[in-house]
């Protein structure tokens, strides 16, 4: 477990790279409401945009998610507590006026990052 770390994981630099090449600016790894106890992976602080790059088998991507080997019941229980507590964050972001992206792990980091700039740009306009 300690091996597995909590950011700057390939998938996310290679998001970040494709973000920051598109010119777009942002903070990693920060709590988009600090009262909440949840943190982004990319915040977009004035457009109020939150993206989290989930991975597949900790947040049980409908595609590539599988079912542990050893402790199969612990996991799988694991996996739907993180899934309920992204859809709680999810909503507790939106009920703040935050637009939440979420990224699988799998997805190409440059249609990833398009969906990025649309979502900020949107928000941007909006306000």
């Amino acid at each position: 477990m300690r091996a597995n770390r909590s950011r700057d994981t390939g998938p996310e630099l290679a998001l970040r790279r494709a973000v920051h090449g598109r010119g777009m600016r942002y903070r990693v790894a920060t709590r988009p409401i600090k009262e909440l106890r949840r943190t982004a992976d990319l915040v977009f602080t004035r457009a109020k945009v939150a993206v989290f790059l989930d991975g597949c088998f900790w947040h049980g991507c409908p595609e590539h998610h599988t079912v542990a080997v050893r402790n199969g019941a612990y996991w799988a229980a694991k996996v739907e507590r993180n899934r309920a507590r992204d859809t709680d964050t999810d909503q507790r972001l939106t009920e703040a006026g935050w637009v939440v992206v979420r990224v699988w792990e799998h997805e190409d980091p440059i249609e990833a990052a398009a969906r990025v700039e649309a979502a900020v740009t949107e928000a941007r306009r909006a306000d």
